[in-house]
């Protein structure tokens, strides 16, 4: 058996609240606000609600709401809302919203909205689909995108002062 904890408000979530699936490693919950701990446990699948924290092993898949924060290894996949902040390892892909803050190793892609924030390793690459551009980020160097419909991004080391 898969040990996990799943919490809301700081108690146990009711396992009536929740599907886990141990022959396929899927985890749904219309729930929000829930925090997930599969820290040892990789290949795991998450359709989930809003503001949800998670812990995972790698090569693990995403499917959330909006606000949610994911701490994980290797070859995750993310399909998430808004507002979302992002601490992974290398070979991540990410198809977000916007004003999404990602510190990520190498080998990443992003499919973003605007006003994010990248620190990265080797070979990422975010590509813009409002203003239909590609740009290569450069490893080490904080970047933060325009705003809507604004082509570009910049360098703005002042802007990542202590948020990363």
């Amino acid at each position: 058996m898969t040990q996990f904890s799943v919490t809301k408000n700081g108690k146990k979530l009711s396992k009536k609240l929740y599907f886990w699936d141990e022959s396929t490693k899927t985890f749904s919950s219309n729930e929000n606000n829930l925090v997930l701990d599969f820290s040892n446990i990789s290949g795991v699948t998450f359709n989930t609600g809003y503001n949800c924290t998670f812990k995972t092993g790698s090569d693990c898949s995403f499917n959330t709401g909006s606000d949610c924060c994911f701490k994980t290894g290797n070859n995750c996949c993310f399909k998430t809302g808004y507002n979302c902040t992002f601490d992974t390892e290398d070979y991540c892909t990410f198809n977000t919203g916007s004003d999404c803050t990602f510190k990520t190793k190498s080998s990443c892609t992003f499919d973003t909205g605007d006003n994010c924030c990248f620190t990265t390793g080797e070979q990422c690459v975010v590509v813009r689909r409002d203003v239909y551009e590609i740009y290569e980020l450069i490893k080490g160097i904080k970047y933060v995108l325009n705003e809507y419909r604004i082509p570009g991004l910049k360098n703005k080391e002042e802007i990542f002062e202590g948020l990363l």
